[in-house]
């Protein structure tokens, strides 16, 4: 967990940069080397906005995880990126719902498929809620 120190740290730092960042342009950044120079730094809009979100967690004390797309996770580790029970992730998995290989006996899942397949039903959830949500507004029109 980031400590107060760094937490302020970030804090600044995610303040100068959106202080600098436009939509959809590369965000400039001047900063002093340790000899005295200065050096410009140029960040992509897509490094930007990972950086912020980077800086966001850390300046709120939270703790956070990277992990590359390519990374093999274990059925323990997918099951608790996704908040479910193994045993339900094994469901999701023979069910094919989600890609995976096996390697000796265990199960591995691609970080990349599980991020896929999470978006897919993150998705399906707003959808089907949008929609309950329409249909309690025309409930509520109809007097019920």
């Amino acid at each position: 967990m980031p400590t107060q120190i760094e937490s302020a740290t970030a804090d600044q730092l995610r303040q100068i940069i959106a202080s600098q960042a436009k939509e959809g342009e590369d965000t400039k950044l001047t900063v002093m080397r340790g000899e005295g120079g200065a050096e410009t730094i140029t960040l992509s809009p897509a490094l930007t906005e990972s950086l912020m979100n980077l800086l966001r967690l850390v300046s709120g004390r939270q703790g956070f995880q990277m992990i590359p797309l390519s990374a093999e996770l274990t059925t323990q580790q997918a099951a608790d990126l996704l908040n479910v029970s193994r045993p339900y992730l094994i469901k999701l998995l023979e069910a094919d719902d989600i890609p995976y290989a096996t390697v000796g006996r265990h199960r591995r899942i691609k970080a990349e498929d599980l991020f896929a397949y999470k978006a897919r039903r993150d998705a399906e959830r707003d959808e089907a809620l949008s929609e309950l949500a329409k249909m309690d507004a025309e409930l509520l029109l109809k007097g019920y």
